[in-house]
Parts: structure tokens; C-alpha cells; sequence
């Protein structure tokens, strides 16, 4: 009973966390409602398109911060689950979910968020440094071949749920069923830009000229 009431204390707090949108609170400092203009979303891509790169380094470190502090705070309740050579830290998990969850439809601005993917890559690494490290080399790899950011983040968030059956990465199913929910929010996040890649009208990340 007591690890229930963490569980969802970590789930709660992570979310409540999460909800804290960098992208909007950023915007507003600015002065523009980030919600309102290019892509509409509240997030680093769109932040960077519409107010450029100091407002984005503001919103990389925030979210980053973010999804760390939900991770420590998710370790703190120390709710593991053992089976085979699986350790699973699911109040790790359920934080994590938490403050993605949060991000994407926060409580303190209408539940309109983010799309989830640099919140979802700080706390992969927090999770397992390794996949995190696969899978952020695979969007690279992605977006510089194609400048599609949305591609390379649909991609890598579907590698990261295929490499969690690895045997050498020892997960269980409460890591199978947290790797699904974020591919799950991160591809319906997506949904429009899956529509502009299929008519080819998704915008393409403009790479500067050196």
C-alpha cells in the first residue's frame, strides 16, 4: 500500500513538475504567447523558429532541469520491482512519465504543451545513459540527412521502444509499457506533422551557413 501511494506521488509530482511548460513561461518573458505563433507548439523547435537562440537555450536547460529534478524525485521514492536480472526503479518510471505527461498537456496554462521529445530524452538519459546515447545519435543521424526534426524524433522515440527488448538492457514490463506510453504521446503529439511529412509540406530545419 505504501509503494502504491509513492507510485502515484511520484506520477503526481512529476506531472505537476512537468506542467511547469519552459517554452510559455520563456515566451512570456518575451512578451509572445509561443502557443500562437509558428507551429503553435510549446516547445524548443518552435521556440527556436519564433524567437531565436537565446530564447531556445532558455528552454533546453529548463526542460532538461526538468525532467532531471522529476527523475531525482522519482529515485527518492525507491519503489523497485525485481524479476529475473530485471531492477526496475518504477517510482523512476512513473516520474518520468509524470513530467513528460505534464509537458505536453500542463495544468497551469489550458493543458496545452509541448510535444514531449527533449523532456522524454532528459529523462531516457536519467533512465539508461545508453539507450538515451542510441537513440539521440539515431535522430541526429535522421535530421541530418533529411531536416526534418519531427522524422528524427518519431524515429528515435520508436528505436528507443524497440531496443527496450534487448536482452542486454535486462528491462521488464513496467519498462516495455513506460517505452510504449512514450511512443504513444510522442507519434499523437505528432500526428500533424506526420500529415505534412505524407504531403510533403512539413517545414525543414534550416541548417546556418558557416
Amino acid at each position: 500500500m505504501i509503494d502504491i501511494i509513492k507510485l502515484i506521488a511520484a506520477l503526481v509530482i512529476g506531472y505537476l513538475l512537468g506542467s511547469l511548460n519552459t517554452a510559455v513561461i520563456v515566451g512570456k518573458i518575451y512578451g509572445k504567447d509561443i502557443r500562437n505563433y509558428g507551429s503553435k507548439s510549446a516547445g524548443l523547435t518552435n521556440t527556436l523558429r519564433v524567437l531565436g537562440n537565446s530564447a531556445a537555450s532558455l528552454v533546453l536547460v529548463g526542460d532538461i532541469l526538468k525532467g532531471v529534478i522529476a527523475c531525482f524525485i522519482g529515485l527518492y521514492f525507491s519503489v523497485y520491482f525485481h524479476t529475473g536480472e530485471a531492477n526496475d526503479c518504477i517510482s523512476l518510471l512513473a516520474a518520468g512519465a509524470g513530467v513528460v505527461i505534464g509537458h505536453n498537456w500542463p495544468v497551469y496554462f489550458g493543458f496545452k504543451g509541448g510535444k514531449g521529445a527533449l523532456i522524454a530524452v532528459s529523462v531516457l538519459f536519467m533512465i539508461n545513459w545508453v539507450m538515451a546515447l542510441i537513440c539521440l545519435g539515431f535522430f541526429v543521424l535522421i535530421v541530418a540527412l533529411t531536416r526534418y526534426v519531427s522524422l528524427g524524433t518519431i524515429c528515435a522515440t520508436v528505436l528507443f521502444a524497440v531496443i527496450s527488448f534487448i536482452p542486454v538492457f535486462g528491462n521488464d514490463l513496467y519498462f516495455y509499457i513506460f517505452a510504449f506510453l512514450m511512443v504513444f504521446i510522442v507519434v499523437f503529439r505528432h500526428r500533424e506533422n506526420i500529415r505534412r511529412l505524407l504531403s510533403g509540406t512539413e517545414n525543414k530545419l534550416i541548417f546556418p551557413r558557416p
